[in-house]
């Protein structure tokens, strides 16, 4: 073969392997909240969310306010939040079966990743703190940020397997089947829950909770 020639097949053999190592670029964030309305959402239960300044606000409660778009499964969830006052909570529903008609079924029936800043609690029980699937997994650091600060949760759903992340920090990673505490009294029930299913975020009594960000993008 030719100089030229050799040169030219090398060159387009080292880009073509070039390609095939490079990493594939993620596929960006689906944003589910447009900052502006509830389009795409819709209520059940007690109390109310509405907008203030951008920002979706939890009031009264329990209610759930539900992604009607369909079940979500092998994606990362991304939501962006701030807490009122210190110890305020709500949280973020996953692997829910069916759409949601009232506030209590979602509890028992898919998983709340909690949202919860309460130091003198999490030093007792940490299967309640900010992170865990509530009651059911344990969290092991603290990694959330109390008032006026924000918090990134991502949660990953592949397949059984949940991933909860808190501003970047692990906090739960549970596959389905793995060993649970024993239920204590108005804890959710026990029992597989589905690999895909609705999402959804908690109104809880009187604590506010603000929304700015809830993006959802494929595992892989």
């Amino acid at each position: 073969m030719a100089p030229r020639a050799c040169a030219v097949t090398l060159c387009i053999l080292g880009c073509a392997a070039a390609l095939l190592s490079a990493p594939k670029p993620k596929t960006e964030w689906k944003q589910l909240y447009n900052g502006k309305d509830l389009a795409g959402w819709q209520h059940v239960g007690k109390g109310e969310m509405t907008i203030e300044d951008g920002l979706i606000a939890t009031h009264g409660g329990m209610g759930l306010l539900w992604w009607t778009g369909g079940k979500i499964g092998n994606s990362v969830i991304r939501v962006v939040y701030k807490t009122k006052d210190k110890a305020d909570n709500s949280g973020i529903f996953i692997r829910i079966p069916i759409e949601p008609r009232e506030a209590w079924m979602p509890v028992h029936y898919g998983y709340e990743v909690n949202i919860e800043f309460e130091p003198e609690r999490w030093k007792e029980d940490n299967y309640y703190a900010t992170g865990s699937l509530y009651s059911f997994t344990k969290v092991p650091v603290r990694a959330d940020h109390p008032s006026p600060e924000w918090n990134t949760i991502e949660i990953t759903i592949d397949g059984p397997h949940t991933v909860v992340q808190v501003n970047d920090v692990k906090v739960t990673d549970y596959i389905e089947g793995q060993p649970i505490p024993a239920r204590r009294v108005d804890d959710p029930l026990a029992g597989p829950r589905p690999n895909e299913g609705y999402i959804g975020l908690q109104n809880d009594g009187d604590e506010t909770v603000y929304f700015k960000e809830v993006a959802v993008r494929p595992v892989r």
